[in-house]
């Protein structure tokens, strides 16, 4: 983890890596989880009998919006600044789901801070999200997410 004083710290750092999470397994278990909790129960994401049988992958696959989710806890991992006593997540600019998450595979996030943009008592950051899928050329999800820090 990269523990920061002070926004000035993060500021210099505009255009550069933060740095990157720990693996996190997508088990077949979250992903009926998270299905159930969003009412979103189509096969591709929760019956491994259908997944075998009609989807390419062979398997079923995690849904865009879970591998999303994991974000603010691999957020967590990458950094922390000291100073500052609030973030917000002031929300998503573009989000891109550009491969399959097939069930029990293994995910980290990367990110760079894209933009900062000073604020009265903190800034706003974006930052660039990139869900990488361990032993896969093509990552998850790429996203830019918007935080407003307060010192």
């Amino acid at each position: 983890m990269n523990i920061f004083n002070d926004l000035n710290e993060v500021e210099k750092l505009l255009g550069e890596e933060l740095g990157k999470s720990a693996w996190k397994k997508v088990s077949q278990s979250r992903i009926w989880a998270f299905g159930r909790v969003t009412n979103d129960n189509q096969w591709i994401h929760t019956n491994t009998l259908m997944a075998k049988k009609f989807s390419p992958y062979k398997k079923p696959i995690a849904h865009g919006f879970l591998v999303l989710s994991f974000i603010p806890s691999m957020l967590n991992e990458i950094y922390s600044i000291k100073s500052v006593k609030m973030a917000v997540n002031y929300g998503l600019n573009k989000v891109r789901f550009t491969a399959p998450v097939v069930v029990n595979s293994r995910i980290r996030a990367s990110l760079a801070l894209q933009e900062f943009k000073r604020l009265k008592n903190g800034a706003k950051l974006i930052l660039e999200v990139t869900i990488e899928i361990e032993g896969e050329s093509k990552p998850a999800c790429v996203a830019e997410q918007v935080i407003l820090l307060y010192e």
